[in-house]
């Protein structure tokens, strides 16, 4: 019986690592075909002699100094993104929950448009530190608001979406009193990578790099918590404790995502989605892969808004959107046909 059943186990092993190397290999050829192209095209040899310190000095301050920091921010976007929607839609046990259902992009799109409209002359550390911390306050008020003996799942949904609402009512006053300023405030707002460099990186790398390892070694306890508080309980988890470090993992990560690059929606509701239907609901399996396919999602839509019609630049977030939109309507109706 126990040869049976590891023979059983070992294709799918088998096939979350080839699926795991498909997906690294697709991010690095996209990676590669994102250093080529641009206002100025580089051919690969191009980038090849840049990179080894012999090639042309103009050729190589483009590539490092704007192509390459901008690919690895959209990488991590993806990464923390995805991931923080798999712990979203676990913990709530709901398909169709997102960071966004915490209000967590608009808490830090409402602060991020007050700096960028109020203190013009703000620098985008300024900007990045408000959005954060607007997110991180919407998280805290969500969920004092929503404990009582514990947090429901469905009560802290619902007063993630109204709290998101209210956040949402203030962006809209806050533009439609605006200055000249409410043009960089919408370009942060459909979430862009356009113009971000080495600072921006460094500054979130720290977050994603920590709290993915972290969530991955939770996921055990994830399992757990998706199947239910009571069952949870029943095996000796501490299902509130673990719960918090866990949201507050995804919020953290979320927000850091946020102040850097803008409110990007939809990749933390469809690619869980994605991921689950590839390697199933264990989240050993299923963090890595949509950690993977996150930041191919992220990485691809800029990519597309580059090229689609230089030199003017779609926002990623934008190309995300109208990806994400007929998912998300398809998600509802199949929800509603259950």
């Amino acid at each position: 019986m126990q040869t049976v059943n590891k023979t059983k186990k070992q294709p799918s092993r088998f096939k979350s690592v080839g699926l795991f190397i498909i997906l690294s290999v697709l991010i690095i050829a996209l990676s590669v075909i994102s250093l080529s192209l641009g206002d100025i095209n580089i051919p690969p040899l191009d980038i090849i002699t840049s990179f080894i310190g012999i090639g042309d000095p103009d050729l190589t301050s483009i590539l490092v100094e704007f192509r390459l920091p901008r690919i690895l921010l959209a990488i991590l976007t993806g990464v923390g993104l995805a991931v923080s929607g798999v712990v979203v839609q676990s913990i709530m046990r709901n398909p169709l929950a997102s960071p966004d259902t915490l209000g967590l992009s608009s808490g830090s799109g409402l602060a991020a448009v007050a700096v960028t409209i109020l203190l013009p002359l703000a620098s985008p550390s300024v900007l990045s530190a408000a959005a954060f911390a607007g997110g991180s306050l919407v998280f805290v008020i969500v969920y004092l608001l929503a404990y009582k003996k514990g947090v429901e799942p469905i009560r802290f949904a619902l007063i993630g979406v109204a709290v998101s609402a209210f956040c949402s009512s203030g962006i809209h006053l806050l533009i439609s009193k605006a200055n000249p300023n409410v043009n960089a405030a919408l370009i942060w707002l459909s979430g862009s990578l356009w113009g971000r460099t080495w600072d921006q990186l460094i500054g979130l790398l720290p977050w994603v790099v920590i709290l993915v390892p972290l969530i991955w070694l939770l996921a055990a306890r994830l399992d757990l918590i998706h199947l239910g508080d009571e069952v949870a309980r029943g095996l000796g988890a501490r299902v509130e404790l673990i719960r918090l470090v866990l949201l507050a993992s995804a919020v953290a990560m979320t927000a850091a995502v946020v102040s850097v690059v803008g409110t990007i929606g939809f990749v933390g509701l469809i690619i869980p989605h994605v991921a689950k239907r590839l390697v199933g609901p264990r989240h050993k399996k299923l963090i890595p892969i949509a950690a993977l396919l996150g930041a191919l999602f992220v990485l691809g839509a800029d990519l597309i808004g580059r090229g689609i019609a230089p030199p003017i630049e779609i926002p990623a977030g934008l190309i995300i959107g109208i990806i994400g939109a007929p998912y998300f309507l398809y998600l509802l109706w199949r929800e509603s046909k259950k």
